[in-house]
């Protein structure tokens, strides 16, 4: 078996036998990763807790035919901020399962992992309300499915933008209108999330249009995955 490290976010895991534990990462260099965690349920396991899911870690593995082998794992994010507050956590867990559904096995996503690692850090540092629909946004640019937010998506009006279609992935003028009613608030902010103000978008607090974009990025990220997402299930009870 070949000997590689990388560093990797663990996204969720499961048991495997009486001691050892299967871990999902999404990795820097290798995309997702499904590796063993040998003795890691074990009480003076080597690993400690640098292995549960949203840790940030630099890791030596063995490759395998079907599953890697962690050897070595070192923490780099412990996210201890997110672990102690409930919300926050669910937060965390509703980038984890985006995450986990969009990136593919053996497939390295630099630009994915690094929106990740950068999330999970502004989360922890404060718990904005729009920080898990921007990077719904984010992602979905990442997947090449960016929405059309500038002019009319059916006739290329410039007029006034009132709906958006998940679908189709764009705003719509009131001739064309369909699919989700949209403020032009709403349709200036996610603008600022994809056109380069991310940092002035997440200062925002909780507003009619914050609550809008999130909606509208929780309907967009079902549809491009076509499943229903858990975490904000959680979320929004």
């Amino acid at each position: 078996m070949s000997l590689y490290r990388d560093t990797g976010v663990v996204l969720r895991t499961y048991r495997l036998g009486e001691a050892d534990r299967i871990v999902v990462l999404m990795t820097a260099q290798h995309g997702k990763v499904r590796a063993v965690a040998k003795g890691v349920r074990k009480a003076k396991s080597r690993f400690g807790g640098r292995l549960e899911p949203i840790s940030h870690a630099s890791l030596l593995l063995y490759e395998g035919r079907q599953l890697d082998v962690i050897s070595q794992a070192e923490s780099i994010d412990h996210f201890r901020a997110i672990r102690d507050d409930l919300d926050r956590l669910t937060r965390a867990m509703a980038l984890l399962e985006v995450v986990d559904q969009v990136a593919q096995e053996r497939e390295p996503d630099v630009r994915l992992y690094q929106m990740l690692v950068g999330a999970l850090r502004a989360l922890a540092a404060h718990a904005a309300p729009l920080l898990v629909p921007a990077f719904y946004w984010k992602v979905l640019a990442n997947e090449g499915v960016r929405p059309e937010l500038d002019s009319c998506l059916s006739c290329g009006s410039a007029e006034v933008l009132v709906a958006f279609d998940v679908g189709e992935g764009g705003a719509l003028c009131r001739t064309c209108r369909r699919g989700t009613a949209v403020s032009s608030e709403a349709l200036v902010l996610l603008r600022r999330v994809l056109g380069g103000d991310l940092v002035g978008a997440l200062a925002e607090g909780p507003s009619r249009a914050t609550h809008e974009v999130g909606r509208l990025a929780t309907s967009a990220m079902e549809y491009h995955l076509e499943r229903r997402l858990r975490a904000v299930t959680l979320l929004e009870s």
